[in-house]
């Protein structure tokens, strides 16, 4: 696990992005996180986001698969990211999927009081560091409704952070409606390609026995998410806004390239 995450911040910090101001960091969940080889086709959003910031930025991903805001605390994680942040940094929180497992008492952060608590730190942490927190709302997994629309699946943890962000002031990308307007686009059949849904006859190397997974994101997936992403931070209007590019070819791919380069 250790090694996953070395793995994603070599590949994603270029060496010349050592300025205050020039990294985004990334704290999230399994949705965000970067994987090894070895797992592909599953990618992360935060993975394929370095294909939308210009070559001077370093995107710092420290997202790991199962985390909610109270494990994430919990195991250190965040006092690791808030070492890294430069004033000027860029720090993406985006948490739910995991907060919301009542099953799982080191994950279970109900949404108007822990995980309320927690973004709170978070927001705090960032601004006495120097950095610019942007709140990023739970991704929508592939769930549709009888009405064939995308489920808001974490509602109330999306309310909490829209709540927030109005409240303190925090830069917010509302990516619960952006990912489900983009479910809703592809529709039940097209957006079984964004998330990892192969059989046995596949022959996919990760999944042998075949995949039926609707929380997360195949190479495509991943791609087209991170361009959510992107647009959304470049709409803020914040100083790192100016790094992002468009357009995004390498995010807009409608057929995965068998890898995560940005092609």
């Amino acid at each position: 696990m250790v090694q996953i995450v070395l793995l994603g911040v070599i590949l994603t910090a270029p060496a010349n992005a050592t300025r205050p101001g020039n990294t985004i960091l990334i704290a999230g969940d399994s949705t965000a996180a970067d994987y090894a080889p070895v797992r592909y086709p599953q990618t992360g959003w935060g993975t394929m986001l370095r294909c939308a910031v210009a070559p001077n930025v370093r995107i710092l991903n420290h997202a790991m698969g199962g985390r909610s805001t109270r494990s994430f605390l919990a195991e250190g994680r965040w006092d690791r990211l808030r070492a890294d942040i430069l004033p000027g940094d860029t720090v993406l929180i985006q948490f739910g999927h995991n907060d919301a497992t009542r099953a799982k008492p080191e994950r279970w952060a109900p949404a108007q009081t822990d995980y309320r608590d927690n973004l709170l730190r978070f927001i705090r942490d960032v601004r006495i560091a120097g950095g610019v927190p942007v709140l990023v709302t739970p991704v929508a997994r592939r769930n549709f409704g009888p009405d064939g629309r995308a489920v808001a699946d974490f509602a109330a943890w999306s309310g909490v952070m829209r709540d927030l962000a109005i409240k303190t002031g925090t830069p917010l990308i509302d990516l619960e409606a952006r990912s489900r307007a983009w479910l809703d686009r592809a529709g039940p059949k097209g957006s079984k390609a964004l998330y990892l849904h192969y059989s046995a006859q596949d022959n996919v190397a990760a999944f042998p026995k075949g995949i039926s997974d609707n929380t997360h994101f195949s190479e495509l997936g991943a791609r087209q998410v991170a361009d959510l992403v992107a647009e959304g931070l470049k709409s803020l209007a914040l100083p790192i806004s100016a790094t992002i590019a468009a357009p995004r070819p390498a995010l807009t791919r409608t057929t995965p390239l068998g890898r995560t380069d940005c092609q």
